[in-house]
């Protein structure tokens, strides 16, 4: 009977391991969604190389980037660096322009995830 025990001991602890392990991801995975729906509700001009771009627009540019860049993403402030602060061609920064104020992408969605964090238990 206490031979059966070991294997269960040993699979309880591995789900454990597990659990907090996923939870820590799903942690970056809810801010970098929330991230990408901020982005996508804005009601802003985007400004990527030069050109002007919708909100939905910069959205999808920015889920396309992150999904050839999540293996490098293990916090939500490395989805900004990676995917939303600059043009991986150009090396030109991202600006966000909202009610007739510019910002860099970058100070705009720190911000956002600041006020994100402060206000989710």
């Amino acid at each position: 009977m206490l031979a059966l025990h070991k294997p269960l001991m040993f699979l309880t602890l591995c789900l454990l391991v597990w659990s907090n392990t996923s939870f820590a991801l799903s942690k970056n995975e809810v801010e970098i969604n929330h991230l990408l729906q901020f982005i996508g509700k804005a009601n802003c001009t985007f400004v990527r190389n030069g050109d002007s771009h919708a909100s939905s627009e910069a959205q999808s540019h920015i889920n396309r980037k992150y999904n050839y860049v999540k293996s490098k993403v293990t916090s939500a402030e490395d989805f900004i660096k990676y995917t939303a602060t600059k043009s991986s061609m150009s090396g030109k920064y991202y600006k966000v322009i909202c009610a007739g104020e510019e910002k860099t992408s970058q100070k705009w969605l720190l911000d956002e995830l600041a006020a994100y964090r402060k206000n989710t238990p």
